[in-house]
């Protein structure tokens, strides 16, 4: 039984995979926290662009305004 134990300590197999499990958790943590940051600004901006895009008619051009 020493043996098996000592033989699964120096047993490095899944570590590699544990390395990649890691990393990716951290990869979707920060994009999370990225998201939460520009939440606010990127729901103002579609608002706006809605709002926008509402008033327009399809095959309307408009023209800037003479000064």
């Amino acid at each position: 039984m020493t043996n098996f134990i000592k033989a699964f300590a120096r047993d490095e197999n899944g570590a590699v995979t544990v390395d990649w499990v890691v990393l990716t958790a951290a990869v979707v943590g920060l994009a999370v926290a990225a998201y939460g940051s520009i939440q606010t600004g990127a729901s103002s901006l579609t608002a706006s662009t809605d709002t926008t895009l509402s008033g327009m008619t399809v095959g309307a051009v408009a023209l800037p305004a003479a000064e």
